[in-house]
């Protein structure tokens, strides 16, 4: 007997975890670009459940009609200031990583997210090429996922566990997922309250900002459709840009003195 509609879309989405995870194996040791493999991701899923990737189009499409993101920190502004978990449960403070050196901070759905996965693992292999910068995710979960895709990522910067969101509601990063969307994510078996010690079903907009040693912005990537990512190679450039742009200003006021000074 033929099932209905709603029990035949309820198989198709609840057979997608297994096979998007094959497909993250195959793809994550592929030595190509980032906007490569999150592709690849994308096509599995159309592949798999054509109802899941429509769902996600219809959700991304309402995101990008209202902007979402657009109003959190923009170049020139200084980011707000953190202090959150890390994954073993130390505090971390966005003025104490300042006191080291610039800082990047990306923003995550978290673990269970394919697309975060790859993102996390791109920039774990970074990590030493933007030295001085230092690295810093940040999600909603809790250390138990935090510490999971840190692992798999082989990343040595610190992942944050944003309770409730809160960080991101402040910075207007966090958006609320529809019944429509979320009735598919939990059915495909991925269970986003319970990662994040909560009920909500709120998620962060997937984004980078690049922060000079004094907190304000000097780049920033915010794209409402989180099947897209900055590339790792972008990053590295705007922080070649951000020390190049730093040493002349340096450079400058070393020739020039203080302002008002006699020359």
């Amino acid at each position: 007997m033929v099932g209905s509609g709603e029990e035949i879309v309820r198989m198709e989405v609840s057979q997608l975890l297994a096979a998007l995870e094959d497909a993250f194996l195959r793809i994550g040791s592929e030595n190509a670009p980032l906007g490569d493999k999150l592709k690849y991701i994308a096509d599995e899923v159309r592949r798999l459940s054509p109802v899941f990737a429509g769902a996600v189009d219809n959700f991304v499409n309402r995101l990008e009609q209202v902007a979402a993101g657009s109003l959190a920190p923009r170049i020139g502004e200084k980011m707000p200031s953190f202090l959150l978990p890390d994954e073993q449960g130390r505090l971390v403070s966005l003025d104490a990583l300042l006191r080291a050196g610039p800082v990047a901070i990306a923003f995550i759905r978290g673990h269970w997210c394919p697309y975060c996965r790859l993102n996390a693992a791109g920039l774990a292999q970074i990590e030493d090429a933007m030295k001085p910068v230092q690295l810093v995710a940040i999600s909603a979960e809790t250390r138990k996922y935090t510490r999971e895709i840190k692992r798999e990522a082989k990343a040595r910067f610190p992942f944050l566990s944003d309770v409730d969101n809160g960080y991101a509601l402040a910075l207007n990063l966090a958006i609320w997922v529809p019944d429509d969307m979320s009735s598919l994510i939990a059915a495909a078996g991925w269970d986003v309250p319970c990662y994040q010690g909560g009920s909500a079903w709120i998620l962060p907009v997937p984004s980078v900002f690049l922060l000079d040693r004094e907190g304000v912005v000097r780049f920033r990537h915010v794209d409402p459709d989180y099947r897209r990512r900055l590339e790792p190679s972008a990053l590295i450039a705007a922080a070649a840009d951000m020390a190049s742009s730093s040493a002349k200003c340096a450079t400058l006021s070393e020739n020039h003195g203080p302002v008002g000074a006699a020359q």
